[in-house]
């Protein structure tokens, strides 16, 4: 090792040793300290380059720093950031009235982060069972699914079934009904006079990419109809463009009664969350009942509205779908070479690491000696979500070295 290099080595240990000391260990990152980003690249502080493949757990859809939405935002920094909702600002109609039409909804209620989103997710549901419904006070009910991940507010590990994100962080707030995954029919069973509404991601994404059956969207969404509650698609990792479609329910031809949005929509620059639904919905909630200071900032307000745009024009939905199958191909050649299954949707894959060749863990460590940036999940998965502008020969080149490490 040169003097030059080990003295990098010494700034990046004192980096992590900064961290390791003065932030609350709620996470373990990997061994790499990033610097900058552009496109699907980033550099850490030694100057080496990585092939971003999991785009901040899909908030960089649209890769880091791009020009479209880095312009809207200094655009906005330079003449206003934040009123709060105390009075109007010229940026959050805007936003609203595209992300409603994106949607196909009445209304847009804007948050911050997906977690926020979740939990004005429920609080709207409660209310809409109480003032439209006719469920008798404090009796509403929501159906859940096992494996899901949908925050880590105390309200949702509530209802997670992952001991990590509930172990000692009781007592929990009552009210949720959780069911397998991927059946239908097990939610038309645990609805009862009181549920209000079913909350499901379209498709699980930190459980591993795990997509259920063909049809079961369908069959909720008739479900919910049928027994008059509400159905809310959690597409804050799925929505937006990474799954090939604009939302991972479109797959199906299901329009949820309410969306709940973000990462993505702060286009990798800030947090921007929203809950959209019609006004039958929304409409429950009146002045004084839910916000937040910076709920609707104009700065955000002018992000997402540019995140809309580029939504519009379809062309990252298209660039997701032929990319992921182009990716499918390739992960797929690795099925029974240190793979043993992989699940795909758009650019989003889970993929099982085989045990005899290491934990997920151990190969995403791997994979950063090679350039390429990956995160695992319940022991033996990685998951890939690259940003949407990625090329193809770059998924090429992140497969070969993700084939040369479960080689050994």
């Amino acid at each position: 090792m040169t003097a030059t290099s080990a003295s990098i080595d010494a700034v990046m240990g004192q980096i992590i040793a900064a961290e390791e000391e003065h932030v609350a260990h709620n996470y373990h990152p990997l061994p790499v300290v990033i610097a900058r980003g552009e496109g699907a690249w980033v550099t850490d502080v030694e100057g080496k380059r990585y092939l971003d493949l999991l785009s901040a757990y899909s908030a960089l859809n649209f890769g880091h720093g791009h020009p479209a939405i880095l312009a809207a935002a200094q655009e906005q920094l330079g003449r206003l950031t934040l009123t709060s909702r105390a009075y109007h600002n010229d940026r959050l109609g805007p936003f609203a009235a595209a992300l409603a039409e994106l949607c196909g909804k009445d209304l847009v209620l804007p948050m911050n982060t997906g977690a926020e989103a979740v939990e004005t997710g429920i609080k709207v549901a409660r209310a809409w069972g109480y003032r439209v419904k006719g469920v008798a006070p404090d009796a509403a009910k929501i159906v859940v699914a096992h494996g899901n991940f949908h925050g880590r507010t105390t309200t949702i590990v509530g209802f997670s079934d992952d001991p990590q994100a509930r172990q000692d962080f009781g007592p929990f707030t009552p009210g949720f009904i959780s069911v397998p995954y991927g059946d239908a029919r097990v939610i038309d069973a645990a609805i009862t006079a009181d549920t209000v509404a079913v909350l499901i991601e379209p498709i699980q994404g930190e459980a591993g990419v795990v997509v259920p059956p063909v049809g079961y969207l369908r069959k909720v969404r008739e479900t919910c109809t049928r027994r008059g509650v509400l159905l809310i698609a959690d597409e804050i990792q799925s929505g937006l463009g990474r799954v090939g479609e604009t939302f991972a329910c479109d797959r199906e031809g299901v329009v949820p009664d309410v969306y709940l949005l973000g990462k993505a929509l702060g286009g990798g620059i800030l947090p921007v969350s929203a809950v959209v639904a019609d006004r039958d919905v929304l409409g429950v909630i009146h002045p004084g009942e839910h916000g937040s200071t910076f709920g609707g900032n104009p700065l955000a307000a002018a992000v997402g509205l540019r995140v809309v745009e580029m939504l519009k024009t379809g062309e990252f939905q298209s660039r997701a779908k032929l990319l992921g199958e182009h990716l499918e191909t390739k992960l797929q050649e690795l099925v029974g070479h240190g793979v043993t299954g992989v699940r795909i949707v758009g650019l989003w894959a889970g993929i099982d690491i085989d045990p005899a060749v290491g934990t997920g863990r151990e190969i995403a460590e791997r994979l950063i000696g090679r350039g390429v940036l990956v995160k695992d999940t319940h022991g033996q998965t990685i998951r890939i979500a690259p940003p949407l502008v990625v090329r193809a020969t770059e998924l090429d080149w992140a497969v070969e070295q993700l084939r040369v490490v479960l080689a050994g």
